[in-house]
């Protein structure tokens, strides 16, 4: 082959290769600017659906710098984006409005941060804080500001509806009492067997509708605040010792054996309310004999640990099933299988048992297995408790 022709065909193949290369460059391109066109279309969907959240939402950088807001934000602040955005947490924390938010963002936490916030006259927030990581590093704080006025009201509705007619009730239920103990006592003539079964199974009765009242008195109380605490120094002691000699006979009618294990120092008088305190006890002895079958043991044991009591309670009833110990402190819980044994309850002793800890500066929790029993612990502080 003559030299020029194979000079000729060595150039026609390195333009076609170059021509492929160049083709393939195209492609990648292309690719890149489909990629970039659908990139941002899928971020203006996303600012579209942000900037339609009804729910406001503030993001701070790494600096702590407010970058970026939705419109819900303007509502709730009364400001506009631009006199807000850029500034820093503590900047804003000089802002009257943003002072109460801007704290919630100084505390040390890293998990997720849930409060409410009344944020000014018929407005309530449920604040949501969530850092934002990449990588395990740090990148940033989300804030979800969540409207919950209007929750807020009916639950204030309903407790008031619920005082009042708690208090409604109390009043007539109280006569119906004292007129039954009179009937039972002899004072208005003397009764037949048959006429005392059923007078005192009416007492029996409306002594539960008594104690139901009560309960949800308490609830209300304990929502509105006013649910209200009278500290004196108390033998802790001799309150549990009152307790059980209450429930000595219910305890010989189930055949149910309750020992006290006592701690070998006499603990320390504490400063609380002994009629809160008592209630405490009360409810979870009440609930131990409960869910006890007869034949069964109840355990209750007193330890002093270094800044504070604890009472612990065990028994071996039926227990509490994994699937409802989370809503076993909450209003009106009662379990399937009490249900299903037909105990009387309302749902709200515990409830109530866990404010009157907590608001004793203590602690309040559980261990349950179906079948197994369950015991109940609680602390109370050796120092003085922060009442609010």
């Amino acid at each position: 082959m003559p030299k020029e022709n194979k000079i000729t065909n060595q150039k026609t193949a390195k333009f076609k290769e170059l021509e492929n290369a160049y083709s393939a460059l195209l492609n990648v391109v292309e690719d890149i600017n489909e990629e970039k066109q659908q990139i941002k279309k899928d971020r203006d969907r996303a600012l579209v659906i942000i900037d339609n959240f009804n729910d406001g939402i503030l993001v701070f950088d790494k600096k702590n710098t407010l970058s970026f807001t939705n419109p819900p934000i303007e509502s709730f602040f009364e400001m506009k984006t631009a006199e807000i955005i850029g500034k820093s947490a503590s900047a804003l924390a000089e802002i009257p409005i943003f002072e109460s938010l801007m704290n919630f963002l100084s505390r040390e936490e890293t998990k997720i941060f849930r409060k409410e916030l009344p944020l000014k006259k018929n407005l309530i927030l449920e604040v949501t804080i969530i850092p934002l990581t990449e990588e395990k590093e740090e990148m940033g704080t989300l804030i979800i500001l969540h409207d919950i006025t209007k929750e807020k009201t009916i639950e204030r509705i309903k407790t008031e509806f619920v005082s009042l007619a708690a208090h409604q009730l109390r009043t007539p239920l109280s006569a119906i009492k004292w007129t039954l103990r009179m009937l039972l006592d002899g004072d208005l003539g003397k009764l037949s067997p048959e006429q005392r079964d059923f007078l005192e199974k009416t007492y029996k009765s409306n002594e539960r509708m008594i104690f139901l009242i009560n309960d949800l008195l308490n609830v209300t109380r304990i929502e509105e605040g006013r649910y209200i605490y009278q500290l004196l120094f108390c033998d802790f002691l001799e309150i549990i010792h009152s307790v059980i000699n209450f429930y000595h006979g219910e305890l010989e009618r189930k055949n149910i054996k309750l020992e006290l294990q006592e701690p070998g120092d006499k603990p320390p008088r504490i400063l609380g309310d002994e009629e809160k305190i008592k209630l405490v006890i009360e409810n979870l002895i009440d609930n131990a004999i409960r869910y006890t079958f007869p034949g069964g043991k109840i355990i209750i044991s007193i330890e002093l640990l270094d800044e504070e009591i604890e009472f612990k309670i065990q028994d071996t009833g039926m227990g509490i099933p994994k699937s409802e110990q989370p809503r076993v402190f909450t209003k009106f819980f009662r379990g399937a299988d009490a249900i299903k044994m037909e105990t009387e309850g309302s749902g709200l002793g515990l409830f109530v048992t866990k404010n009157i800890v907590e608001a004793h500066g203590g602690r309040i929790w559980f261990q349950s297995e179906e079948g197994k029993g369950a015991t109940f612990y609680f602390t109370l502080p050796l120092t003085r408790p922060k009442m609010e």
